[in-house]
């Protein structure tokens, strides 16, 4: 239908919540999936699916979307008053910790080690040690549609613990002895966002190639990881 909306494609009704979109999405693609072994599989109703599902599946982007429908113009969602109250109670530890330190540079450096390095390294090492576990789970019937929502879910939590990664990482600039070691977890959090990006495109295509790459991007966080370790050890 050269006209059918999103919500259309997708069966739901534009009030429809997030979980209820997800619902729906699922069910189509199991329906429609050319390896689902179902009669009704079809490559273009599954396409129409996938690029229906990546809007609206998407808070964010559902929100643009429907005020491009509704003629207003595309502004990006307010972020929630408690993640902006968090925001600012993580940016005012970091300065009163500032204030209070020395202007020495080991004063700097356990600063920087204590308030950023130590709380992003345990957040990147919490997305990682699930994955293998998360797969093997997943690889037992990828059209289930509990197990689905099993790796969706952490695809979800390791996105928000991306997000606090990140927002550790950018709440202080990092000593120049410390160059190296901030070098590695910035591509770190830039490979752990691509990887995840590869895992949820699997969620909606069933690809396997988005498993793999995936895979192969988490597994160069690690390596990249325990090289920003070594670094360490050799400076403190």
């Amino acid at each position: 239908m050269a006209n059918e909306t999103h919500y259309q494609t997708l069966d739901v009704h534009e009030s429809a919540t997030q979980a209820e979109i997800k619902r729906a999405y699922r069910k189509l693609a199991k329906q429609y999936h050319p390896d689902s072994k179902s009669d009704q599989a079809s490559h273009d109703r599954i396409a129409r699916i996938n690029i229906a599902y990546e809007v609206i599946g998407d808070p964010s982007r559902r929100t643009v979307y429907d005020q491009q429908r509704q003629g207003f113009v595309a502004v990006d969602p307010v972020e929630s008053a408690a993640n902006r109250t968090k925001r600012t109670a993580d940016m005012q530890a970091v300065y009163r910790y500032a204030r209070e330190a020395t202007q020495s540079s080991e004063a700097r450096e356990d600063a920087w080690l204590k308030l950023v390095y130590g709380p992003a390294d345990r957040l990147i090492g919490k997305i990682l040690s699930p994955l293998r576990t998360e797969i093997r789970k997943l690889s037992a019937d990828p059209f289930d549609d509990e197990l689905m929502e099993g790796f969706m879910a952490y695809l979800e939590q390791g996105r928000t613990w991306l997000g606090q990664a990140q927002s550790k990482f950018n709440s202080m600039a990092n000593p120049a002895s410390m160059a190296g070691v901030a070098a590695d977890i910035y591509h770190c959090l830039g490979l752990l966002e691509d990887g995840l990006d590869e895992l949820d495109r699997f969620t909606m295509s069933y690809e396997e190639s988005y498993i793999h790459t995936g895979t192969e991007l988490f597994r160069r966080v690690k390596q990249l990881r325990a090289d920003a370790k070594e670094r360490l050890k050799r400076l403190v």
